[in-house]
């Protein structure tokens, strides 16, 4: 089995945020592949659960605040015993602009509290990323934390619904045959756009 984890934020003040790109990459994930839409569990997450090419894979979107996310990550991963090297970790990356996804394994949190607290709740880094870029503040020294809980720009609409289904896409196919296929299609610039 596979854990497919989405990172954002609880409630609709959060919903269209930057921060929560990952709630729609696994909601894009679950619509475009046929599978149940991700609903309310015990381990404080929505959640679906469903196949992907033939391998069983649970979809996540962690409900207890970016901050804490790793709790939920780490009871589903124990109750359903998925390893670390079968997660994937969706997430808004400051480093990677609008329309950029990149896949990649391991590696420190970055300052992204989500990441902060998978690393703390599973003891390791060893699973894989998709970074969806949301882009830096355009002015210098502007807080991040505003900047991170802000909305995309009208203009970028299109530019960001691209880059969801780009990385459903690269969720799919870790799934379908691992984090270095992913890496290979999907770092090298040539996604759908």
């Amino acid at each position: 089995m596979w854990l497919v984890v989405g990172l954002g934020n609880p409630g609709a003040k959060y919903e269209h945020t930057r921060h929560n790109v990952g709630f729609r990459v696994v909601d894009e994930l679950a619509a475009s592949h046929g599978l149940p839409a991700c609903k309310p569990s015990k381990f404080g997450g929505d959640l679906s659960l469903g196949q992907l090419y033939g391998t069983k894979v649970c979809l996540l979107k962690p409900m207890e605040f970016m901050n804490l996310s790793g709790f939920a990550v780490q009871r589903v991963a124990k109750f359903h015993g998925v390893a670390p090297d079968h997660i994937v970790i969706i997430h808004d990356e400051l480093d990677l602009e609008p329309g950029t996804i990149r896949v990649k394994l391991g590696g420190g949190h970055g300052g992204h509290n989500g990441l902060r607290s998978l690393l703390e709740q599973l003891g390791t880094a060893d699973f894989a990323r998709i970074r969806v870029g949301i882009g830096r503040p355009p002015i210098k020294g502007a807080e991040v934390a505003s900047w991170v809980l802000g909305g995309f720009a009208p203009e970028l609409a299109q530019v960001v619904a691209h880059s969801v289904k780009d990385a459903a896409a690269a969720a799919a196919m870790t799934v379908k045959s691992g984090p270095a296929a992913a890496m290979n299609q999907f770092n090298s610039g040539k996604s759908s756009k």
